[in-house]
């Protein structure tokens, strides 16, 4: 009886001349999700007695990937603008640390839309014993900013000045924290993380301008569309991390794998155009999440003050869709995997080094040879795939920059100019705009700060008696295990 039903059913909604019809259109649906979901990471790390740093921990992407980094054991400060003894995070770290067996997951606080707060946590950081970081993971620059008037009243002004604080927030933290890096043992393997969203595309093919405002005008950047105005903080926060790379590797003090003993060649330094320093700045592109992107760009969250009941009522009718075309939080969070996974050279090398002066050598040559595929430094990974862009720098800028450059050679030669500081040779490698895209956005960055500063004074001093008097936090411990003891073979 039942099978009679379900066979006249078949055939009534199903009709044989349809059956090939109907496979294909599965076919392609399956073929679209696979596409859409993007690659997943072939690599593996083990990252017991790796401390990690991570900004917007406590987004969906964030839980995502404190789980997951937990769960290879490293040690995660999660950063949080609310109080770390308010219930939403206690609840939160301590579910993580249950379901993950890893003890070693704390929050901070840490407003990142007030730069008085950010120096405060990056004071208290930098003045504890234990200073050690292995990676900086800027997650919070990833969040979609910017909804339809038809899903919420925000104007495009506050839009803006959210994008800005991110990115200045990326910048100040970085500078804050690079002296403390910088110190780090040479052959520690240290990588800057910053997660753009995946816009940047929508601004790769027009004209590169690196202010917070439009070129010629004294307003703020609102009349371009939405998607326009995020590709540009998306591009501008991967020009910022190829120039950080570039100032790194210009570095004096740019780390170089250990040499062996005099006269060996079995372990030979890297070459200068593969890798200069150990500090390894990266920007990765998670892609569009359900999450993180369609549903704050619907305004579908409730739970904010001005979420919007259209906007959900859209977002839920729209799962089957978005099921598809977008990803979920653990697919969007396998490009950042993929760039803390990935073996750098410096990181090979060096092992082979500790591995052939050590006692316990084996006979016979060591194996240096790079694996298939190794981290780009300063490059933008998306797919777990390095992006190649074509960034245009205006013409108006490369000639204004032209001329700049000539004025100073003029004054140098009349000796109306001394040097008072030592001057970066910074090579101009041609990449994501080049040395002079880079350096205007550093510049940019640079002014913007300080208005940042002074439209937000804040009281530096009373967030350190805050932080001071946290008792939710206790205070990082690693073991002195060395940086060579992580598993070589093991990425």
């Amino acid at each position: 009886m039942v099978l009679g039903v379900l066979e006249a059913l078949v055939y009534t909604y199903f009709p044989t001349q349809y059956t090939v019809h109907i496979a294909i259109g599965i076919v392609s649906i399956l073929a679209l999700r696979v596409f859409s979901q993007g690659r997943r990471t072939t690599r593996e790390r083990d990252l017991h007695n790796r401390t990690i740093l991570l900004t917007g921990g406590f987004t969906p992407l964030g839980l995502t990937l404190i789980q997951s980094l937990a769960q290879r054991g490293a040690h995660i400060i999660a950063l949080s603008p609310d109080p770390i003894d308010s219930e939403n995070i206690t609840i939160l770290v301590d579910l993580l640390r249950t379901t993950t067996s890893n003890e070693e997951i704390y929050a901070d606080e840490c407003d990142l839309t007030s730069p008085a707060s950010i120096r405060a946590f990056c004071t208290k950081f930098l003045t504890e014993k234990e200073q050690r970081l292995d990676a900086i993971i800027f997650a919070h620059e990833h969040k979609h900013i910017g909804v339809p008037s038809i899903f919420s009243r925000s104007s495009k002004e506050q839009d803006q000045k959210a994008r800005d604080a991110n990115s200045l927030a990326t910048f100040l933290i970085t500078t804050l924290l690079l002296p403390a890096l910088l110190v780090a043992p040479p052959e520690r393997d240290i990588r800057i993380i910053n997660v753009v969203n995946p816009f940047y595309a929508a601004a790769a093919g027009l004209p590169f301008s690196p202010s917070f405002v439009i070129p010629g005008s004294e307003e703020p950047s609102t009349s371009k569309s939405i998607f326009l105005e995020e590709g540009r903080r998306s591009l501008r926060s991967v020009v910022f991390t190829r120039h950080l790379q570039r100032i790194l590797d210009a570095l004096p003090t740019a780390a170089q794998v250990p040499k062996t003993e005099e006269g060996s060649t079995s372990v030979p330094v890297v070459s200068p155009k593969i890798q200069k320093s150990n500090i390894v700045a990266i920007s990765a592109s998670p892609g569009i999440g359900r999450v993180d992107t369609v549903s704050n760009f619907l305004n579908a969250d409730l739970l904010s003050p001005t979420g919007s009941y259209f906007g959900l009522f859209l977002y839920l009718v729209l799962q089957p869709i978005l099921r598809i075309v977008t990803k979920s939080p653990t697919l969007a969070m396998q490009s950042i995997l993929h760039v803390l996974f990935l073996p750098t050279p410096f990181k090979i090398l060096s092992v082979a080094a500790n591995t052939a002066n050590s006692k316990v050598a084996t006979q016979g040559p060591l194996d240096t040879s790079l694996p298939e595929e190794v981290l780009l430094p300063g490059a933008l990974y998306a797919n777990c795939a390095a992006v190649k862009l074509n960034v245009k720098v205006p013409e108006e800028l490369v000639e204004r920059d032209r001329e700049a450059k000539a004025g100073e050679k003029r004054k140098t030669g009349k000796g109306k100019s001394k040097a008072t500081e030592e001057i970066l040779d910074i090579a101009d490698d041609g990449e994501y705009g080049g040395e002079l895209a880079g350096r205007l956005v550093w510049e940019e960055y640079e002014g913007a700060l300080k208005v940042w500063e002074s439209q937000n004074p804040g009281d530096v001093e009373k967030e350190k008696k805050k932080y001071a008097s946290s008792t939710a936090k206790a205070p990082p411990k690693v073991s002195p295990m060395t940086d060579a003891a992580e598993d070589p073979n093991v990425y």
